[in-house]
């Protein structure tokens, strides 16, 4: 099979990119790697054979440049639920990175006749349900009080693809939201095959270290490191709860994608996560930090951030149903990882999040 992956050299893109290049794909992608710390990921991927080229996909030309392949999997985008309004990135350029891009990749798809896997999140379900969601604190973590009525869509398992995707939901939500549903137009009107895998947390090791971009991989080299954390929000009880799944475990879904017979629209969405089996709060992971390296101190600060939400989960019975999915990597071997990248790595946050 000849793939093309988009943002090869960030974090979820070169992870997808060696998992599909050890199972004997033709793997080729490409990146503009305007994020620091892709880069590092250039020369290892060309090591192993794996074609890398420098392309924009906001630039249509670049776009029709590009070899032909047989399914394109969507990892470009800017990741961060503040984008466009953390004064960094402008609300234009996340627009015109995240849909206008994939627009781009999808007129690519139109004139190769190649299939198209979008890597989304599970920021595409709706804030104001979840900002009021009833909580409970077990084990200085966050979880639904099922005492009271929940929203449709949300169990103690977590959400559900028919959660509701309604605005608000950031405009980085928005963009893979209108992407998604692009992407299943385009592939309706066209005649191609569309999968739209909403992603929970990605973790692992040689993620880039941003808080607002991978949480766990920030906070245990900035623990290691001894910088400054916080709590923010909720108190600054640190008790906000996030789920988390390592890359490579999309591998064995992505291809059954890639040779999925014709399937209804509906069974084309679904979620990819660790689910609450790996969902973990801030404190927990706190915890797990001190064990392995000792202790460190963190600021209780209350004050909320834009779009912040107590407790996300994904609920992947769906993918269990349809594709007989499950993820491979328990969180443990998750943190562990992260953490042994770390200790090898002493510089990285300033490689992949410089102030």
């Amino acid at each position: 099979m000849r793939i093309l992956i988009t943002g090869i050299c960030g974090f979820a893109g070169s992870t997808v990119a060696r998992a599909l290049h050890g199972a004997g794909h033709h793997v080729v992608g490409f990146d503009n790697f305007i994020r620091p710390g892709s880069e590092t990921n250039r020369a290892p991927l060309e090591k192993l054979g794996v074609k890398v080229l420098t392309a924009d996909l906001r630039d249509a030309r670049a776009m029709d440049a590009l070899p032909a392949a047989d399914f394109v999997v969507d990892a470009a985008a800017n990741p961060s639920v503040l984008a466009g309004v953390d004064g960094k990135t402008s609300s234009r350029e996340l627009v015109d990175h995240n849909l206008t891009g994939t627009i781009n990749v999808l007129e690519y798809c139109k004139a190769h006749r190649a299939g198209f896997i979008l890597l989304s999140t599970s920021r595409v379900y709706a804030i104001t349900p979840l900002a009021a969601l009833p909580t409970l604190v077990k084990n200085e973590a966050l979880v639904p009080d099922a005492t009271k009525p929940l929203p449709p869509g949300l169990t103690a398992a977590g959400l559900a693809e028919d959660f509701a995707t309604t605005a608000p939901v950031s405009l980085y939500g928005a963009t893979k939201l209108a992407s998604e549903a692009m992407a299943l137009e385009y592939g309706e009107t066209f005649g191609f095959p569309v999968f739209i895998n909403r992603c929970g947390v990605l973790a692992g090791a040689g993620q880039f270290g941003r808080a607002d971009q991978g949480i766990f991989a920030y906070w245990i080299n900035a623990w290691l490191r001894k910088r400054p954390l916080k709590y923010l929000g909720f108190g600054g009880h640190g008790h906000q709860v996030r789920d988390c799944l390592h890359p490579r475990d999309l591998l064995p879904v992505l291809e059954k994608q890639m040779t999925a017979p014709t399937m209804a629209v509906a069974d084309r969405i679904a979620n990819f996560s660790g689910g609450a089996a790996s969902a973990m709060s801030l404190k927990q992971l706190s915890h797990w930090c001190a064990t392995r390296f000792g202790p460190h101190s963190v600021i209780q600060d209350g004050t909320p951030r834009p779009f912040d939400i107590p407790w996300i989960v994904l609920d992947p019975a769906k993918a269990a149903r349809i594709w007989g999915w499950r993820p491979a990597t328990p969180t443990a071997a998750i943190l562990e990882e992260i953490a042994a990248h770390a200790d090898q790595n002493p510089g990285w946050l300033e490689l992949s999040s410089p102030r």
